[in-house]
């Protein structure tokens, strides 16, 4: 395994001083006379032949990934880069970006952790791990450890063996294993690297919370800026470089202290929790209800004015003005579908399907998925009843009660079926996948679809014995 890895760049770090070399160290590995060497096929590849590494003192080793030399060819190697903590495949998925949420999207890693930097290559399945190196692909994205947190989170992912990892930046990974030893010695690792960081380096309080509230990109590419530029000019400018840093870092401190709070953000109306997207626990304990209250306002609707209307939620509505109604169900606290700017029935039927298609998780819970579709794969219709009905009692209370309300409500729709022409097959084609939804996608989408359909379906039709003995709040 090689001992280091020269520099990798992302918009995650922090700076990227874990993987560069101060000016000296670069120009002492390449004054050794004695020690010259040829570039190596993977150096050849980046740099012409006839380059020089850090020639003078404009030398820019940027997005350079290269092999460090051995021991025996270059005795200062050792000084000249970080050391590597610890590498291996793992699979990973980031599930924030600048504290927005993002779908899970798992995927197999080669996992390098380096200095203060956690770094994601490719999955190198051409190569066993044994005989991969670094130099053999570029870095994906890279992570500072500075100021970062690490949790285990098991009510993130239905796999087991997850652990959360958070920059200050507000984006989050989540980290997995199959073996359970592995993914602890890999928690333990990290922690302690996380730690001592801590201790050596910490980041201030203040500029910690703020970064980790804001989520600000643009500060930390400052920041990893000044200590590039710091790195390549002689001591005399670099501490007036720290002067300089100093001064501005006293000067952001002021500005944060002057910001209000934000609970007096939030009291004036400027900061309002958005409802699309929104996770549905969280959602429902806001509005203390267990049904979000969007989703009553707009089955009222339908129910007042679009019973009878032809095709009503398997229509498309006009998606300008659905994505109008989704910016004002986010920013005004009263809603009134009764405007003629909403008459189109299907602007509203639209924004409810919407709305539950960017859950970040689906209604029925991922860890759900896998027993109801085997529960729909069964011959005996009354087991398979049965045995969905034990699964729908046990979802939480947010889900099951909304499960309950959506579905009552489309019992309604299924009433008006001549007129509307809507039958549990073509509710089952709309609300399946608007409702359900595995958590990874093995290619079986559209096997995946007929079950999701089917177990609407099964629900609409034996709603009186799976909802029977739970009351609706």
């Amino acid at each position: 395994m090689v001992k280091s890895i020269k520099r990798a760049v992302s918009s995650d770090t922090l700076s990227t001083s874990a993987f560069t070399k101060t000016e000296g160290q670069c120009n002492n590995y390449g004054s050794h006379q004695d020690s010259k060497q040829q570039l190596s096929p993977l150096q050849s590849a980046i740099l012409p032949e006839n380059e020089k590494l850090c020639r003078d003192s404009s030398c820019n080793v940027t997005n350079i990934i290269i092999e460090s030399p051995s021991p025996e060819s270059s005795p200062d190697s050792d000084g000249c880069t970080p050391e590597l903590e610890k590498a291996g495949l793992l699979n990973k998925t980031k599930i924030a970006e600048g504290g927005r949420k993002l779908r899970k999207n798992w995927s197999p890693s080669w996992v390098v952790l380096v200095g203060n930097s956690l770094v994601f290559f490719k999955d190198p399945k051409s190569q066993t791990p044994s005989s991969w190196k670094p130099g053999n692909s570029r870095p994906e994205s890279s992570v500072d450890l500075r100021g970062a947190q690490l949790n285990w989170a098991k009510d993130l992912s239905s796999k087991k063996n997850v652990f959360k990892l958070r920059t200050v930046t507000g984006n989050e990974f989540l980290l997995q294993s199959e073996i359970d030893s592995m993914i602890r010695e890999w928690y333990n690792t990290i922690k302690n690297v996380i730690d001592r960081l801590d201790r050596e380096n910490p980041l201030d309080n203040i500029l910690q919370y703020s970064l980790r509230r804001a989520g600000s990109l643009e500060m930390l590419d400052h920041s990893g800026d000044e200590d590039e530029r710091r790195s390549s000019l002689p001591r005399s400018a670099s501490n007036l470089e720290n002067t300089e840093k100093k001064r501005v870092k006293t000067r952001l401190k002021k500005l944060i202290l002057k910001r209000p709070p934000l609970q007096a953000l939030q009291e004036k109306g400027l900061i309002k929790d958005q409802v699309f997207g929104c996770r549905l626990e969280m959602l429902c304990e806001r509005e203390k209800s267990t049904v979000p209250r969007f989703v009553r306002l707009c089955t009222e609707a339908v129910e007042k004015r679009g019973l009878d209307t032809d095709g009503i939620y398997r229509v498309s509505g006009n998606l300008a003005v659905i994505q109008k109604l989704r910016f004002l169900v986010d920013h005004e606290e009263k809603l009134n579908l009764d405007q003629s700017e909403w008459e189109d029935i299907h602007v509203v039927t639209g924004a409810l399907k919407l709305f539950f298609r960017e859950l970040p998780e689906p209604l029925v819970p991922y860890g759900f998925f896998t027993d109801i579709v085997e529960t729909v794969k069964m011959m005996d219709h009354m087991d398979k009843v049965d045995r969905l009905k034990c699964l729908v009692l046990n979802m939480p209370p947010s889900n099951h009660d909304t499960l309950k309300f959506i579905c009552l409500h489309l019992r309604r729709v299924l009433e008006r079926s001549d007129s509307n022409r809507m039958t549990t097959q073509n509710i089952g084609i709309v609300f399946g996948p608007t409702l359900m939804r595995p958590e990874r996608d093995n290619g079986n989408m559209a096997v995946n679809m007929i079950y999701q359909n089917q177990a609407v379906e099964l629900i609409l039709s034996e709603f009186d014995h799976i909802f029977g003995t739970r009351g609706l709040s």
